[in-house]
């Protein structure tokens, strides 16, 4: 069985909060055999797994009245 769908059964325990903040974010578990960096790279990056390597540049995007 699932742990998530025994933990729910056994404890009543939800995989999610009851409540929850406003633009806040959900990151999926990631999948086995998926990609990984070097640990340098992934060091340098902040994640091991290329897929969610999304680098923040602030107020910088595209269209905005910031350009």
């Amino acid at each position: 069985m699932d742990i998530v769908l025994s933990a729910m059964k056994d404890y009543g325990v939800s995989p999610l909060p009851s409540e929850t903040a406003v633009a806040m974010a959900y990151v999926p578990f990631q999948q086995l055999g998926s990609k990984l960096y070097s640990p340098a790279q992934a060091l340098e990056s902040g994640t091991v797994y290329p897929i969610l390597d999304k680098p923040f540049f602030g107020k910088k995007c595209s269209g905005g009245k910031d350009d």
